[in-house]
């Protein structure tokens, strides 16, 4: 068998609609010939995609006109406009769900994130490893970080307002390591996670609290901060509108 005779029965090879010799003969020529093989794995690819669009149930109206019908009927513009409407709002329609599956992904990935977070705080507090370095001075603190991790997190003074800077360590959150900067508020601990942001600077901002933690999430310069304490609403807050930046660093 030729190449331009498997190119003619390869979509009903495809289906598998050709009798059992004339299969035979295709699958023995496609064995040995790339360019049919690679024709034959794009014909299965197609049909792979063509499973996965939704499928959208035709009106009632529409089925009773094509069970009426006797003979082809005649392609006019009416129709063609017709099908294109059609087309269009199955694409608008798959469009729809595959930004809510996307949605509902990042939603996930940001409630594991947070699970982390706390996890992480918990094993500090318990595990008496709050600090690799411990001083008030961010111009002690930051520098510590280098050689240590792949970033330079930003390391704020925050004494001023009511927030002092005590130390800090490497983390790990999410499977990375991470810079963890430690604060005070009276005999609170908040634990500072700052990682480079793989979301961008665009990230939406994200309040909640998990194991009667409270938990922070925002972006800033291209970094993801994470703060999580057992402080009330109202001061974790404060916290975070002072790391903003018209605070500086």
């Amino acid at each position: 068998m030729t190449c331009p005779e498997v190119e003619r029965l390869i979509d009903a090879y495809s289906d598998d609609e050709l009798d059992a010799a004339q299969a035979a003969e295709v699958k023995a020529h496609v064995a040995t010939c790339s360019a049919c093989h690679q024709r034959v794995a794009a014909r299965a690819t197609l049909r792979r995609l063509i499973r996965g669009v939704p499928y959208y149930a035709a009106p009632e109206r529409v089925r009773r006109a094509v069970a009426a019908t006797r003979r082809p009927a005649r392609v006019t513009p009416q129709l063609l406009a017709w099908a294109a409407t059609v087309l269009l709002a199955a694409s608008v329609g798959t469009g729809a769900v595959v930004r809510t599956v996307r949605a509902r992904q990042a939603t996930a990935a940001t409630t594991t994130l947070a699970q982390d977070v706390v996890a992480s705080h918990v094993r500090a507090l318990m595990g008496a490893h709050l600090f690799d370095v411990r001083s008030s001075d961010q111009h002690t603190v930051k520098p510590w970080f280098q050689g240590k991790l792949d970033f330079s997190p930003p390391v704020a003074d925050l004494a001023s307002l009511g927030f002092p800077l005590v130390g800090g360590r490497v983390d790990s959150v999410g499977g990375r390591a991470v810079a963890a900067l430690v604060y005070q508020r009276r005999q609170h601990t908040i634990n500072l996670f700052v990682w480079p942001a793989a979301d961008g600077p665009g990230a939406l901002a994200d309040a909640r609290s998990f194991r009667g933690f409270q938990i922070r999430h925002w972006t800033r310069d291209a970094m993801a901060l994470w703060a999580v304490s057992d402080l009330n609403d109202l001061e974790l807050d404060q916290f975070v509108r002072a790391l903003q930046p018209s605070t500086g660093r």
